[in-house]
């Protein structure tokens, strides 16, 4: 990979935008299916996001669809996750 250009990972993104408290959580999510990217189930915590990708995860007892506005370097505040994403869920 070279560079947050290229893509990151399934797993780090949902931890660095903060929708799961580990990277542990979001990882068995991914590896149970029950994560689509682009309406596909994707069943690899490692599958490469892209800025553009729409993701149907549930959470919290509800079903989350959001864009991916931005790649994260890092997992920071709550505010700076938040401008990653673009909630779809009306």
């Amino acid at each position: 990979m070279s560079g947050p250009a290229a893509g990151q990972r399934l797993d780090q993104w949902l931890w660095r935008a903060r929708f799961f408290k580990t990277r542990g959580l979001a990882t068995k999510l991914c590896q149970a299916g029950r994560v689509r990217v682009n309406r596909r189930p994707v069943q690899k915590a490692h599958h490469m996001l892209r800025v553009g990708d729409i993701l149907t995860f549930p959470q919290a007892g509800s079903i989350r669809v959001v864009r991916v506005e931005a790649l994260a370097e890092r997992r920071g505040p709550a505010p700076e996750a938040a401008r990653l994403y673009a909630n779809l869920d009306g």
